[in-house]
């Protein structure tokens, strides 16, 4: 069935998957192969005027100017780190601004995008959470970050193409779920990005009952961010947890992989804070909480945001828990910190955007009450 917004507006081509715009499309013409065509057009011709689809009927055409359009969120800044990292501040289609990271690795490009203007969230290590919450992004905003990073690459035929989307940029995916799910299909599909199911990462704080709903929905890869093998020190890092503490979370990834085969792992973000939860015992206490799961853990140190004291551990000490984890037969990876230099890395995203919630103005008051 077409969704409602289909209906009601004129529709951004670039918001909609192959399925509904064929639904959509069925009021001009009831061929099925049109959005076959038109889909082409957009993300492999990279045509963005619709007079120009030249194998469509000039009558077609004419029609589907007046009921779409191909708006894309535009890029107000750009900064490239030393490192090559690349991050843009995009003004979204509604207004406001968010964030999005291009990480190069070898012949990888992986863009993490943003899902929301900040987040609901609030978790302890995040300046987006620090920042509030204004609202959910469009499917064409989502898809725009992605068309811009291609774009942009595609300026300079050493620098690749873009081969990794992951959502973990500004917001919760999850909390945005059908707008996250469409954008997922553009980008798995073949006529649009086509990227692999394995290359495309939702990742979520632990929204139980919206990673069930992906069973049979997606078949996308999933990231959990834990940063926690404990409940009462989840709570406080990810406060999520005292609504879906990690048992059910734990759980409703097991139902996920179920749908997606015996070959396929949930990735573990963990991100290690100095003092709080990098010792070896509650590596430990993740080994033996992660024994049975099918899962491989992502390190990630810390890094320094604005309105929080937290700090960022050691090398050794990210080594020493990453061994621990290897001792008890956990795979386990360690991000290497990009972007730093432009705040561009894991947990530093801010954007630009009014702040419904006012968490913003109370972390800055605390702050500087603090400082008295």
């Amino acid at each position: 069935m077409c969704p409602p917004d289909l209906v009601e507006e004129r529709t951004n081509l670039f918001g909609v998957s192959r399925e509904q715009l064929a639904n959509f499309l069925r009021r001009i013409d009831d061929r099925p192969y049109r959005a076959n065509q038109v889909l082409k057009w957009l993300y492999h011709e990279r045509e963005l005027d619709i007079g120009a689809m030249t194998n469509l009927s000039k009558i077609f055409r004419a029609e589907l100017s007046s009921l779409t359009d191909v708006t894309l969120p535009t890029a107000l800044h750009e900064s490239v780190s030393s490192d090559g990292t690349a991050k843009w501040i995009v003004e979204t289609i509604d207004g406001g601004a968010v964030e999005s990271v291009l990480i190069p690795d070898g012949r990888r490009n992986t863009l993490c995008i943003s899902s929301q203007r900040g987040c609901s969230l609030d978790c302890a290590f995040c300046a987006t959470g620090k920042q509030g919450f204004a609202g959910n992004l469009r499917v064409e905003d989502m898809v725009g970050q992605a068309i811009l990073a291609r774009d942009w690459l595609a300026q300079d035929d050493s620098r690749g193409e873009l081969t990794n989307i992951v959502f973990m940029g500004m917001g919760e995916p999850l909390m945005n779920f059908e707008s996250a799910m469409t954008a997922s299909d553009i980008f798995m599909d073949d006529l649009a990005f086509g990227l692999s199911k394995r290359r495309v990462t939702i990742s979520t704080a632990g929204v139980v009952p919206r990673i069930l709903d992906m069973c049979g929905r997606t078949e996308a890869s999933l990231a959990v961010s834990l940063h926690a093998p404990n409940d009462e020190l989840r709570d406080y890092l990810v406060p999520i947890n005292r609504k879906y503490p990690i048992k059910e979370l734990l759980n409703a990834c097991r139902e996920y992989l179920a749908s997606l085969g015996d070959r396929r792992i949930v990735t573990i973000e963990y991100t290690l804070i100095h003092s709080v939860n990098d010792s070896d015992a509650l590596a430990l206490d993740l080994s033996r909480l992660l024994r049975d799961f099918r899962c491989k853990v992502n390190l990630i140190q810390f890094n320094p945001i604005e309105c929080s004291d937290l700090q960022r551990p050691s090398l050794n000490r990210l080594q020493s828990f990453q061994r621990v984890l290897m001792d008890n037969k956990i795979m386990v990876t360690h991000r290497k910190t990009r972007g730093l230099d432009i705040d561009a890395a894991c947990g530093q995203l801010v954007g630009s955007f009014a702040d419904k919630t006012r968490r913003r103005e109370r972390y800055r008051e605390l702050q500087s009450t603090s400082a008295l």
